[in-house]
């Protein structure tokens, strides 16, 4: 039996993905998916890539994933997941690239600077 591992990342949060053929069981950190991500919203995020492959069902899914929030964390198993259909079926590229599942989302969080109340907002200005 053929195990495909691939990484994903979203703003601090990284998640390790182990794909293989099953019978459609995701486990997050030893937990099921809805036990894992609540929000309803999360759990379709994790899933577009095997719905948008039409392959939902078909593979086991496990993520360890750590850091960052819960959206930054089912974004970037979305990533892990759609790296890994891709290495079982290059011909999933093109679908999964049109839907952006494939492109990593760079975005981070600016840091604070110096003299600066937040990353850009300036203290408040006191005339007298």
């Amino acid at each position: 039996m053929q195990i495909i591992n691939a990484i994903g990342r979203r703003k601090t949060s990284i998640a390790r993905v182990y794909v293989k053929p099953g019978k459609g069981d995701i486990k997050v950190n030893d937990r099921e998916l809805k036990e894992y991500f609540i929000s309803e919203i999360h759990q379709t995020t994790v899933k577009q890539p095997l719905v948008a492959v039409k392959v939902d069902g078909q593979y086991d899914v496990t993520v360890n994933v750590e850091g960052g929030g819960v959206k930054g964390q089912a974004e970037a198993v979305r990533l892990g997941i759609a790296r890994a259909l891709v290495e079982f079926n290059a011909e999933s590229k093109p679908v999964l690239r049109k839907e952006g599942f494939i492109t990593r989302d760079s975005r981070m969080v600016e840091r604070k600077k110096p003299g600066r109340r937040k990353a850009r907002r300036r203290f408040q200005f006191s005339k007298r």
